[in-house]
């Protein structure tokens, strides 16, 4: 079948909702590699939106893929359950960075744990109100969407959303947002929308993923965590993005030792490439909801716990940690370089191998998603595939398996220098 016969029996049976980035359709793919049906080879730069930090069909996670379909397939945890969920859980109560002792449970998607997460605050607060920031992404639920920060394209159409939630300043340096703005915003929203008594949860990403790959402070994250504690709301932490290994820790909440959150959500990389979630937090507060409070049919799924299991041997094993942040360096140290002759590339934010490139256009000195789009489509010719980001639609981010062999990683950054250079 032609190219042009496959598009057309797409628009004809899928929503223009859905939007789709690349003009081409998937055959193959191979660690850092992706054929389409043409059999045009292209490194891929996007991992599934950040969901192949181990490569596209690693050996190890397929092998046990493979060994779980010899099993069983779904019983339902909540119905039958099977000792890979319990043993995933211990692994990753033992790495995840809260304090004191954790519980874990698990479902499907990045905004079902976000979902589970504010259920858990609410639950063990007996509060309703939830705060998030601006240029946060946390999914396309009902519920998520209010607490996204970002309306086009996510929120358009879609309201009204769920009340109590309130939106703070992030911080972020191209655009004048201290930490001191951005802690302050939040005392604005404690004195003119809800009291802090009324607050369940705070939850913020380390790095913002839709939002542009801004950094937190450290400084800002010490407020968040001050600011939970003396008004006893529940910090949560959107790691669905940052967590495993991408950032050059576990979590990047890792980063922030003395201000661990009460509960971390987890999805994308932790299944390498089979949906699955995860909330991890306190004891005490995953125990808040009652028996049947959480759950849902497909949450934890044997295969996707497989893979899971496989995912945190590949990262201890292959010092994925360390060479993310190996590898960020590298790309960070070309996109600096590029800086010099590229007037548009106004700014390189990198936390390991989780790196943004931002671009305004030289004339105007405004964001420019058009000029970003650009950069993409000329890299995507000649073999690179990336992701824009950002509120304004005007940063590209780097999201590279951490496998990726170094000479296709280096061919990688030849044509992104020249990309630039043009």
């Amino acid at each position: 079948m032609s190219h042009s016969e496959l598009e057309k029996r797409r628009k004809e049976a899928t929503p223009r909702g859905v939007g789709v980035m690349c003009d081409f359709y998937a055959a193959k793919a191979e660690n850092a590699t992706l054929w389409d049906e043409q059999g045009r080879e292209y490194i891929d730069f996007t991992a599934g939106i950040a969901v192949l930090n181990t490569g596209h069909r690693h050996p190890k996670i397929v092998e046990a893929i493979r060994k779980q379909l010899d099993l069983f397939t779904h019983t339902a945890y909540q119905i039958v359950p099977y000792a890979s969920f319990v043993e995933l859980a211990e692994r990753i109560n033992s790495i995840a960075p809260v304090s004191g002792k954790a519980k874990t449970t698990f479902f499907s998607t990045g905004a079902e744990a976000v979902e589970n997460a504010v259920k858990i605050a609410r639950a063990a607060t007996g509060r309703p109100g939830i705060l998030t920031f601006s240029g946060a992404f946390h999914g396309r639920t009902l519920l998520t969407m209010a607490l996204t920060g970002k309306v086009v394209p996510y929120k358009v159409g879609f309201g009204p959303f769920p009340a109590s939630v309130f939106h703070a300043q992030y911080p972020n340096a191209v655009q004048g947002v201290t930490t001191e703005m951005a802690l302050d915003s939040i005392e604005r929203i404690f004195r003119s929308d809800i009291s802090p008594s009324q607050v369940a949860a705070i939850i913020y990403e380390p790095v913002q993923g839709e939002g542009g790959f801004n950094i937190a402070p450290e400084e800002f994250v010490k407020g968040l965590r001050d600011i939970c504690d003396r008004h006893g709301i529940v910090m949560i932490a959107d790691e669905v993005q940052s967590g495993f290994a991408r950032t050059g820790k576990m979590f990047a909440s890792d980063y922030y030792p003395d201000a661990k959150p009460d509960i971390v959500t987890m999805a994308k990389s932790l299944g390498g490439g089979i949906p699955i979630s995860g909330v991890t937090g306190r004891a005490e507060l995953m125990d808040a909801p009652e028996p049947g409070g959480l759950g849902g049919t497909y949450a934890g799924n044997p295969l996707a716990v497989a893979s899971a299991l496989a995912v945190l041997d590949i990262i201890e094993e292959e010092k994925l940690c360390d060479r993310a942040s190996r590898l960020g360096s590298e790309l960070v140290e070309v996109l600096e370089k590029a800086k010099t002759t590229c007037p548009a590339l106004v700014d390189v934010r990198a936390r390991g191998s989780m790196v943004a490139a931002e671009f305004n256009d030289p004339a105007t000195g405004k964001p420019s998603a058009e000029l970003t789009k650009q950069y993409l489509r000329k890299a995507l010719d000649a073999g690179l595939l990336m992701l824009s980001c950002g509120v304004q639609g005007n940063v590209i981010r780097f999201l590279y398996p951490l496998t990726i062999p170094d000479a296709q990683f280096k061919d990688a950054l030849a044509i992104l220098s020249r990309v630039l250079a043009d």
